[in-house]
């Protein structure tokens, strides 16, 4: 019999945020994959450090994460690399920040082994509903349409998605930050707006837009903007 392929949501940084199933399943499994790029070193295996044991095997998966360089190859392999665990029969964790299946890495692997192995996805506590509750912020009301966009998207893009949203989580900020500031202060979204980065991590930080340096906005980062209704 071939091992289990597990892609477990870890949620977006604080160590209890992970579900109980989550939990159960990272502790009972032979071997445990994470992510690594070279912005954010080992970042999912230090959300569950603690929860590991040392006869675990540990697969550590390097994607780029660059514009300029294709990540599929480093997916070729690290797929390949846990096909052999899975083919001798071992369970394997891959850990995934916040959700599995949102913008989640683990993706491209159930895409490259679902189809051989018997593959189960559990999902995790994502950062667009970590972050309004670190702000105290309800996110929407009554019939508001909610959306989810990519700082990466150009402003056009952005125009035209945030003008049809009553409330919306722009997410992987980084280097796009002046470009996202700029469309909302067209939009006349630019007062409702409010920052967080690494939410729920001991990292966290909430600050005034008026007040960033955009230089040092991380990718980690999001802008979320709240339903313009009150109960």
């Amino acid at each position: 019999m071939t091992g289990r392929l597990y892609g477990i949501g870890i949620g977006p940084g604080d160590p209890e945020l992970l579900t109980m199933k989550a939990f159960r399943v990272l502790r009972s499994a032979q071997v445990v994959a994470y992510p690594l790029s070279d912005s954010a070193l080992k970042l999912a295996r230090s959300i569950v450090a603690e929860y590991l044991h040392p006869e675990q095997i540990e697969v550590p998966m390097y994607f780029p994460f660059k514009l300029e360089e294709s990540a599929q190859p480093y997916y070729d392999k690290a797929a390949e690399t846990l096909a052999e665990h899975l083919q001798q029969g071992r369970d394997v964790v891959v850990l995934c920040e916040g959700d599995p299946f949102f913008y989640g890495s683990f993706m491209y692997l159930y895409s490259r082994l679902s189809d051989r192995f018997p593959t189960e996805v559990i999902p995790g506590v994502s950062c667009v509903m970590a972050s309004p509750a670190m702000l105290g912020t309800p996110l929407t009301y009554r019939n508001d349409v909610f959306m989810v966009v990519s700082a990466i998207m150009s402003a056009e893009d952005l125009k035209k998605s945030l003008a049809v949203a009553d409330a919306a989580a722009i997410i992987k900020l980084g280097r796009h930050f002046t470009k996202v500031v700029t469309v909302l202060k067209e939009l006349g979204l630019y007062d409702r707006a409010k920052y967080i980065e690494r939410a729920t991590t001991s990292q966290q930080r909430i600050v005034p837009i008026s007040e960033l340096d955009p230089a040092e906005v991380p990718y980690f980062s999001m802008i979320v903007i709240p339903s313009k209704w009150q109960p």
